[in-house]
């Protein structure tokens, strides 16, 4: 809402009141001169004030993404964005269900209105929506299902009408288009809707409507007072027309000769735009859902004018070709051509036969197919019936369908961009504000800002509340610039309004700062829809172990009743018979998981064979857990920097990022600072998926280190990335005063060799590089902060040198699937992980295909990204054949733009190569592995794996995260020969990658794949074998076992033992006569450490003094017995109730056991161990001199139990 108070204000000018004066008179004005957010806020000033709703049409779809961000900040309480798919309304399939739901979302809400005069609505949408290709509003609104607590409606009849209306019943509601039923709940998540919704009758009668999370399944304390509820698609409705429609019956019966075309098998029809006009009379468009008070404004006409053209053209063509029966199909020789090219796939002939079938079906009921696309000319005639406003930047003539009209120029004029220079930007505004123009600060960073420029005689104020209309108003009669925080995602640029005396100025002038979002259609989702994978899940013939008898194989779950109670029981088969196992003991067994592919040997339930194997592992697992306590106690010893709390400037940075951090993130942020605030060097794995957020953990550890005057490097594996890396940092810190390097090889020697200089002065605050970082000529000054991206890409000897790293500064590493090594080290405790598995709210799970490569199925997932404007990545293999792969896909997809990319090109042709493609000038992408680190290009949303076997589990699941970053359903096609040839280990990752297709899976991935590749050598203690034996969940849960039982074995430090025994123990005032002395003697035997050093007392004693009286050799004793005691880890020895004696302990229960192993037979049953105390049974009954000897004696014992890795 930052610019709600401008658009008031803009709103309040007489300007505005004589526009709209002009513009009842007219019923249109045109508006030229004027960039994009003056047009947003010129725009929103005028439908606001005159209580009216506001559409803006624009060419594209990234556009109306541009304008919708914008909008969001302008005060209307509801901001929609219409998307429209690209592809012509004759396509034989239909559009993306992501458009759909879109469009459902939006005309759920224009429906809900009912047409009621609201003035709070903003609808952004593209010329598309124009055209006509939607039902008309009286068949569209009795699909819609509006229900409100308190309604009535038979149980059993709304399962019906959710049926009808495209919803699949399904057991758990986890996305869009399902619905459950359990009693009298149901769930359903509407298409149309953020969130899922619980509904709860009571008897006929809608008790309560709660909306609930699709990933923890709990419902929220928010109530839902209105529902509508849509069809899933628009097919529902059309195919209930077209079923009246006596001519589509003609056509149906001639597709109905070809049974791949079959419309009578399915209550569906795919791809039923195409009978829009039989279905209706007159078809509709956004505009006939549009409420009656809604100005709409055609932004930038021309460009509108020759995209519509484009599409019109194409639409055409298509057209002609159905009804005419004029389709080109390829002949024999491109046949043989194609088939030329992939030479191991089948012959491209099943859709061609499909497709001429169908055509040649259309073509003989030409007349019955209606055209329905219309000129742009003729959709802005249908727009005329409400007032329109055009919209041009450039203040030339504006071209309507009335002819050239010339428009009201606002002469708007951009303020020059001079990043740092503060004083020319202060003396900007001092000259707008003495010409008495209002001045306006939009700044992410306002504060900052403000300060900057009061140092160079500017004061400006910052209003935290952007409605405090009456502060702004009081600081605007006074001429003083108000600046306001904005850290959304809409691309801002500073301007001067002279026709409105405006001038607004944002963070691009101030500090160079430019928008990193990429603005496209993302449907409003409140959270992501995912749910984690149950990595235990079994399956019947799965092998799993049973702790107590080793490994079997699950055949299924059965139900038994045995004394008339029943229970579940799991069904295992071991060599010599069946065991079930209650289904509440399942906790007993785990699934069995080994580094190799063998299948496991069944146990025998009889026998003593598995109870020796765990034996043997688990002496190994004994030895590994030593060492690993061994590496924690040395890494606490370590001492690194301590980072201060956080700065001012933090949190101010923090403030700036345009996004909502998950939960996850902020406590990774928390984690990660705390290390880096403790005396300890900081190894910190952030584990997250591509796309959740781990870059901005790592930011915000960046910026800490800096401001606290140290230097830090980020490590990343390719070129291309830490060119992103750069980029990221260099726009995120440029308010502040901290410099950043770049060092790959994109650099020429001269540059490098300041770098290097740079960093070994310590003027530079940040170097981002390649493996180079790590090379012997590079020094840096004051290394605080070291952050490795993609770990997984770096070989063994840079690991060696970033584990040297180690020892002296604070290491971030961050990886979305970390190698097998990695994450047991982590799992095990030896580095410390933190895991964001919450996706950002608008991210969709990626569709997964996996699919045999022919030639058809490369052309459709092409199309169908390309139909609705978007990019593609096609990665191969290898380098060898990527040309012939190219042009064999020019042909494919006759007209797509295609770019080539891969690791052996020259740097700079490389770079110009990528930035064609992230600017969207190439369709496809051709590439090898060169994208899979990081990549970030929003537009792209659908990638090819040519050979996909070839790949591992971390690389495909790294190139799969490469799509779908922008919240638009992304596809991932994998692509593999026959699947005869493939590998198990192959066969078992792509299963592995199509089975965690959810968001936030990449952990458990790399759990996969610690199964199928194994951790490798930890330690230097071999491992591999005994996992292949217990199964690998076993196998960590002896080793967490083993240090908890050696952790639990260590004994507890206490500062002093105190003896409470009923003894006489003192020196006698008799035996040493001299007050001093006898105050010396009791300090001598109170800081003795061995029994050896008791002895020499007693022995100087009887010299000086003579033979030592009973009481003194008494407290000689007991000293030593509190020597002893002391080191046993026991704080107070007392006797209780007269009969027994207490030894007080905070020591676990496995310690006690260790040394309780030692006593004699008949002592052990005495000590009887409780949490905090050791009770000796009847101890208290004997003589005092008696109950110390015995003290002595067990604790003697028990000494020499304690092994040495215990007392660590």
């Amino acid at each position: 809402m930052t610019f709600s108070s401008i658009v008031r204000a803009l709103g309040r000018s007489p300007l505005t009141s004589e526009l709209i004066t002009k513009l009842n008179r007219q019923e249109d004005l045109y508006l030229s001169g004027i960039p994009r957010l003056p047009k947003g806020l010129v725009t929103s000033a005028l439908a606001r004030t005159e209580g009216q709703n506001l559409c803006v049409v624009c060419a594209t779809l990234e556009e109306a993404g541009r304008w919708t961000a914008q909008l969001e900040a302008m005060g209307w309480k509801n901001v929609l964005f219409y998307p429209t798919s690209e592809a012509s309304p004759y396509e034989p399939f239909d559009p993306e269900t992501e458009m759909t739901w879109g469009q459902m979302q939006v005309l759920a809400d224009l429906v809900k209105n009912k047409g009621e005069q609201t003035n709070q609505i903003a609808i952004v949408a593209t010329v598309g929506a124009l055209q006509p290709h939607l039902p008309p509003r009286s068949a569209f609104q009795p699909f819609c299902l509006t229900i409100k607590p308190g309604s009535e409606i038979d149980l059993d009849e709304f399962g019906e009408q959710v049926t009808k209306q495209g919803y699949e019943r399904v057991a758990l509601v986890e996305t869009e288009g399902q619905w459950s039923r359990r009693g009298d709940i149901v769930d359903v998540f509407p298409v149309s809707s953020e969130l899922p919704v619980r509904l709860e009758w009571f008897g006929d009668e809608i008790e309560q409507i709660r909306e609930f999370d699709p990933a923890t399944q709990r419902s929220a304390l928010d109530k839902v007072p209105e529902l509508v509820l849509t069809p899933t698609n628009f097919s529902v409705i059309f195919t209930e027309a077209l079923n009246n429609s006596a001519e589509y019956k003609v056509l149906s019966a001639e597709l109905e000769k070809d049974s791949a075309l079959s419309t009578q098998h399915s209550s569906l029809i795919e791809g039923s735009r195409r009978f829009l006009g039989l279905a209706y009379d007159k078809p509709a468009s956004l505009l006939d859902y549009l409420p009656e008070n809604t100005f709409i404004s055609i932004d930038e006409p021309e460009q509108c004018y020759a995209h519509s053209d484009r599409w019109v053209e194409n639409a055409e063509e298509q057209w002609q070709q159905l009804v005419h029966g004029k389709l080109e199909l390829e002949n024999e020789d491109e046949e043989d051509d194609t088939e030329n090219t992939f030479p191991s796939l089948p012959p491209l002939s099943t859709q061609h036969s499909t497709l001429s079938t169908q055509h040649s079906a259309l073509s003989t009921q030409h007349s019955v197919l209606l055209k329905i696309h219309k000129q742009f000319g003729e959709c802005l005639l249908a727009a005329s019936a409400f007032k329109l406003i055009y919209l041009s930047e450039l203040a030339e003539t504006i071209i309507t369908e009335q002819g050239n009209q010339s428009g009201l120029n606002l002469a708007s004029r951009p303020v020059p961009v001079t990043p740092h220079q503060f004083s020319k930007i202060a003396e900007t505004i001092r000259q707008e504000r003495d010409r008495n123009f209002s001045v306006w600060v939009i700044s992410a960073q306002p504060s900052r800002s403000v300060s900057l420029l009061q140092e160079h005689d500017c004061p400006a104020q910052f209003i935290p509340n952007p409605n405090d209309f009456q502060a702004i108003e009081k600081l605007q009669t006074n001429h003083t610039p108000v600046a306001l925080k904005y850290s959304g995602l809409a691309e801002l640029e500073g301007f001067v309004l002279p026709t409105y005396r405006m001038v607004i100025i944002t963070d691009r002038e101030f500090y160079g700062q430019h928008s990193l979002a990429t603005p496209s259609y993302v449907r409003k989702r409140r959270q992501a829809t995912s749910k984690q994978v149950d990595l235990n899940k079994l399956r019947p013939g799965d092998y799993v172990v049973h702790r107590n008898h080793g490994v079997g194989k699950f055949q299924k779950l059965e139900s038994l009743t045995l004394n008339e109670e029943t229970r579940d029981y799991l069904v295992i088969q071991y060599a010599d018979g069946l065991l079930r196992v209650a289904a509440d003991q399942v906790g007993a067994l785990s699934r069995f998981r080994a580094t190799t592919n063998k299948v496991p040997e069944l146990n025998k339930m009889t026998g003593k064979a598995w109870e020796n194997t765990k034996n043997k592992v688990r002496k190994a697992i004994k030895k590994l857990a030593v060492d690993l306590l061994k590496l924690y106690a040395a890494r606490s010893q370590q001492q690194g920097f301590s980072f201060p709390q956080d700065m001012p400037w933090q949190e101010e940075m923090e403030d700036s990022f345009p996004y909502q951090p998950t939960p996850d993130q902020l406590k990774a942020t928390q984690d990660v600072k705390r290390d880096m605030e403790s005396d300890r060097p900081m190894d910190r794995l952030v584990c997250g998926d591509v796309g959740f957020g781990k870059t901005e953990v790592a930011i915000r550890a960046i910026f800490k280190a800096v401001t606290a005057g140290k230097q830090v490097a980020l490590l990343a594996p390719t070129t291309i990335l830490t060119q992103q890396h750069y980029h990221t940092l260099k726009e995120r810190f440029s308010p502040y005063p901290i410099n950043v390097g770049l060092l790959n090889r994109f650099r020429s020697a001269s540059e490098r060799r300041e770098i290097i200089k740079r960093l070994a002065t310590g003027e530079l605050d940040i170097v981002v590089g390649t493996h180079q970082l790590l090379s012997k000529e590079i020094a840096v000054k004051d290394l605080g902060l070291l952050v490795v991206d993609e770990e997984q890409r770096f070989g063994v000897n840079q690991k060696e040198k970033i584990k040297s790293l180690k020892t002296q500064v604070d290491v971030l590493t961050l990886s979305a699937t970390p190698i097998p090594r990695t994450l047991y080290m982590s799992l095990s405790g030896i580095r410390e992980m933190s895991l964001i598995t919450t996706p950002p709210p608008s991210r969709r799970p990626i569709k997964t295909h996996l699919a045999p490569r022919t030639p058809e199925s490369v052309r459709s997932a092409i199309r169908q990204e390309l139909d609705r404007g978007g990019q593609i990545f096609y990665v191969v293999p290898r380098v060898e054949g990527i040309e012939e792969t190219a042009s064999a896909l020019r042909e494919m997809a006759g007209g797509a733009r295609i770019a080539i990319a891969h690791g052996q090109m020259d740097e700079s042709e490389l770079e110009s190569t990528m930035l064609t493609f992230s600017n969207g000038e190439a369709d496809i992408l051709v590439c090898t592995t060169i994208i899979e680190s990081g990549l970030d290009i929003p537009r792209v949303n659908t990638i090819l794996i040519e050979d996909a076997h070839r790949f591992g589990l971390a690389q495909l699941y790294q190139l799969r995260g490469r799509v779908g970053r922008a919240g638009i359903q992304a596809h991932a096609w994998l692509f593999y020969p026959q699947q005869r040839v493939l590998s198990d280990a192959a066969r078992q990752r792509l299963r592995a990658i199509q089975e965690f297709t959810q968001l936030g899976s990449g952990y458990q991935l790399a759990m996969r794949d610690m199964e199928i590749r194994g951790v490798g050598n930890l330690l230097g203690a071999e491992q591999s074998g005994q996992m292949d034996v217990i199964g690998f969940d076993l196998y960590m849960e002896m080793l967490e076992e083993a240090i908890r039982e050696i952790r639990g074995q260590e004994i507890p430090k206490v500062e002093d033992t105190q003896i409470d025994l009923n003894l006489t123990a003192f020196i006698p005032a008799d035996y040493i006569t001299d007050l001093d002395q006898k105050m010396s003697a009791y300090r001598f035997v109170a800081s003795a450490k061995s029994k050896y050093e008791l002895t020499q007392i007693a022995a100087e004693w009887n010299d000086r003094y003579g033979t030592i009286p009973k009481p003194a050799l008494q407290l000689l004793r007991v000293m030593e017995l509190k020597q002893l005691a002391k080191n046993l880890g026991f704080s107070r020895i007392k006797p209780e109730n007269k009969q027994h004696v207490v030894l007080e302990t905070p020591m676990e229960e496995p310690a006690w056991n260790l040394l309780a192993a030692n006593l004699a037979e008949n002592l052990r049953t005495r000590f009887v161990y409780s949490p905090g105390k050791v009770t000796v049974r009847g101890l208290a009954t004997m003589k005092a001199d008696q109950q110390l000897q015995t003290l002595i004696d067990a604790f003697d014992k028990m000494q020499g139990a304690v092994p040495e890795a215990a007392v660590v």
